[in-house]
């Protein structure tokens, strides 16, 4: 139940619009039926009326840059039936391809007014007492993920701005997960978790941050380091199943925030409730 005075947040990510993905010669990503299962999510969330809905990423499959945006655009589409405020996170796949730029004019397809205008694709909002922080990981393919030194120092800027406790939203995750068990990266920690996430982390130990929040790694996980919620969501196509014809997760979250709390809700084939505070 949602509560007057709290700050209610959507999450969907890893939507992946395009071919089906095979990975080690089996079938892992639903990806035919995202924006039948986005449409899905983008209904619910209109009942369930968060005051943002986020989007953490991973849009699309990348395979060009016209049909990348071809995607991207059906994607904003179905966004934009949501009834509130969509903001967005930019994901490895998006940015093949993409530019900033362009992504971020794609983005304003899907209504979101605080989307910026040009690139970098890292920005901040005050909603209802929190400072919601969005940041954008860069993944050099097959070798490492990473924060640059500019949003460091924008970061760092951000945070000491105001004492309004602070949401920080990403793509990659900042935890230390085990990843054992991890169909995509339990060989491949490198890819999924930001190099500079002990950095990331001492950074916004001083502050009263509720909550972070990533997708990127296909399943559900929640760390909790030095009192800071973790919070990574399921991927909405991922395949539950061994292989084909496949079960996909339907990932999705509804996030209440208070002044004394934070709930988290996993919605989805997988769903998990945790309550901070």
């Amino acid at each position: 139940m949602l509560h007057d005075g709290d700050l209610t947040l959507g999450f969907v990510s890893d939507i992946h619009v395009g071919p089906p993905a095979l990975f080690e010669g089996k079938l892992r990503k639903l990806s035919a039926q995202s924006l039948s299962l986005l449409a899905e999510v983008v209904e619910q969330m209109n009942r369930l009326g968060p005051d943002l809905l986020v989007n953490l990423g991973d849009d699309i499959e990348d395979e060009s840059e016209q049909l990348d945006v071809q995607r991207l655009s059906a994607v904003m589409r179905e966004f934009s039936q949501f009834r509130g405020e969509v903001i967005h996170v930019a994901g490895n796949h998006d940015t093949v391809h993409v530019d900033a730029s362009s992504l971020a004019r794609l983005w304003r397809l899907s209504g979101s007014a605080s989307t910026p205008e040009v690139a970098p694709l890292f920005y901040a909002l005050h909603r209802k007492g929190f400072h919601l922080l969005v940041l954008h990981t860069h993944e050099v393919k097959d070798e490492r993920v990473y924060i640059d030194e500019a949003q460091f120092a924008w970061l760092a800027a951000e945070l000491a701005k105001s004492l309004e406790p602070k949401v920080v939203i990403m793509h990659h995750s900042a935890a230390d997960q085990v990843l054992r068990g991890n169909r995509w990266f339990e060989k491949a920690p490198h890819l999924c978790l930001v190099t500079e996430r002990k950095r990331l982390r001492e950074l916004l130990k001083p502050h009263d941050v509720r909550l972070v929040v990533n997708g990127h790694l296909h399943w559900n996980h929640l760390a909790v380091i030095d009192g800071v919620p973790f919070l990574t969501v399921q991927s909405l196509i991922e395949n539950l199943e061994e292989d084909a014809p496949g079960r996909p997760a339907r990932g999705h979250a509804i996030v209440t925030l208070s002044r004394k709390r934070t709930l988290v809700s996993v919605l989805g084939e997988e769903p998990a409730r945790y309550q901070f505070g």
